[in-house]
């Protein structure tokens, strides 16, 4: 069973292994740089779990739950 974005603790690092969704959310996601292989780090996630920050290509992007669960990683 795949883990998605969601289910990485602060400091862990994962591989995207692919962006599910539909249409708009997915190419959205896409263009921020979240692409198939792409290193992704969680740096940090709110007390609730909504939103959650990672480095991704660099730089610092903050996920929705509901995008993170779209966001399968290795």
């Amino acid at each position: 069973m795949n883990k998605t974005l969601h289910d990485l603790k602060p400091g862990e690092k994962g591989t995207v292994l692919k962006v599910t969704g539909d249409g708009a959310a997915k190419r959205r996601l896409m263009d921020m740089g979240v692409t198939r292989g792409v290193e992704v780090l969680v740096r940090k996630v709110a007390p609730l779990g909504d939103p959650i920050e990672v480095n991704i290509r660099g730089y610092e992007l903050s996920f929705r739950k509901q995008e993170a669960k779209n966001i399968l990683i290795k």
